[in-house]
C-alpha cells in the first residue's frame, strides 16, 4: 500500500490545508483527498508542486508500507 505524507507534513508546518491550496494553486478537494488518503491516484503536477512547497523529496511525501 503507498501511504501519503501530507498530514504529517502540513502538521509539522503547522498549516492548514488552505493554505496549501492558496500558496500552490491545488484545489483544496484534491488535498483533502491527500490528506485523509482517500484518492486512488495522483497527477504528477501536483506531486511536483507538493514537493516543491514542502522542500522534499518524492520519497518523503509518498512511502510503500505494509498493510
Amino acid at each position: 500500500m503507498i501511504k501519503c505524507n501530507l498530514s504529517e507534513l502540513i502538521g509539522a508546518r503547522k498549516i492548514k490545508i488552505a493554505d496549501v491550496a492558496r500558496d500552490t494553486g491545488i484545489n483544496r478537494s484534491t488535498l483533502t483527498r491527500l490528506y485523509h488518503e482517500t484518492n486512488a491516484r495522483i497527477d504528477y503536477d501536483t506531486l511536483e508542486a507538493l514537493c516543491r512547497y514542502f522542500e522534499c523529496e518524492v520519497g518523503d511525501f509518498l512511502e510503500i508500507v505494509d498493510e
